[in-house]
């Protein structure tokens, strides 16, 4: 456990020292903003309804810094040459995967704060309710997981930091999409497509303010799923030399 921290650590205070982290986060909480009060903020709408939108909405961008965070956790090893360090440590390799997931995503969780005042804004003319607020924010940290690990697994996969953001895209608009794939396909199997969807089988009931122990189970399912192949990846690494 003290290894896993000391790699969270690690990554975390990379995050924090390097600029195109924190240009990422400005400029994606700049447009979620602007969007935010383009679409939601025009006094006509019910509180519910603008909560609803903007965890709706939020999804968007927890995702897109999801990936754009997780894409240099192992590429980057791999482009500086240090991954050599990292298959020689003694570590095993599901704590240098923990370590390095847990880093981004206490990076992220940073970004969700930072969109507290969003929802904030509503008090001004509205009313929210803390279980609405719980519910959203609970539902974002879970998505965000699932999709840094999504990333997580596509970065260890990859040797370029580009080549892991949009393979870590593909699968997570892959996932995004398997609600219109699963209207196309009957019986079972269009069921099970469904279950995979990233958004209305699960998200959108944090959205409304719902939680539903099936939709949390499947996040942690996903998270746990890909941060197992990023590990095995790892090992196949280490066993090549």
């Amino acid at each position: 456990m003290k290894t896993i921290v000391l790699i969270a650590r690690r990554e975390l205070y990379a995050y924090l020292r390097s600029a195109l982290g924190w240009c990422i986060v400005a400029a994606v909480l700049c447009l979620h903003g602007l969007l935010f009060n383009v679409l939601w903020m025009d006094g006509e709408r019910l509180s519910y309804d603008v909560l609803e939108g903007f965890f709706y909405q939020s999804s968007g961008f927890v995702a897109t810094v999801a990936l754009l965070l997780s894409m240099r956790l192992f590429a980057e090893e791999r482009q500086t040459g240090t991954e050599v360090l990292l298959l020689k440590s003694p570590t095993p390799e599901y704590q240098i995967v923990a370590g390095k997931f847990a880093g981004g995503f206490v990076f992220l969780c940073g970004y969700v704060l930072l969109t507290a005042y969003m929802p904030l804004l509503v008090l001004v003319n509205g009313k929210i309710t803390l279980g609405h607020i719980v519910a959203g924010y609970g539902g974002l940290l879970l998505l965000g997981a699932a999709v840094m690990a999504v990333g997580t697994l596509a970065s260890s996969l990859v040797t370029s930091q580009l080549l892991a953001a949009v393979l870590g895209a593909a699968m997570t608009v892959a996932l995004f999409a398997c609600w219109i794939i699963a209207r196309k396909v009957e019986g079972g199997l269009g069921d099970v497509i469904g279950y995979l969807d990233f958004m209305d089988s699960h998200y959108r009931s944090f959205s409304r303010g719902i939680v539903k122990v099936s939709s949390i189970v499947y996040y942690l399912s996903v998270t746990y799923v890909a941060l197992l192949a990023a590990t095995a990846v790892l090992a196949a690494r280490r066993w090549r030399g």
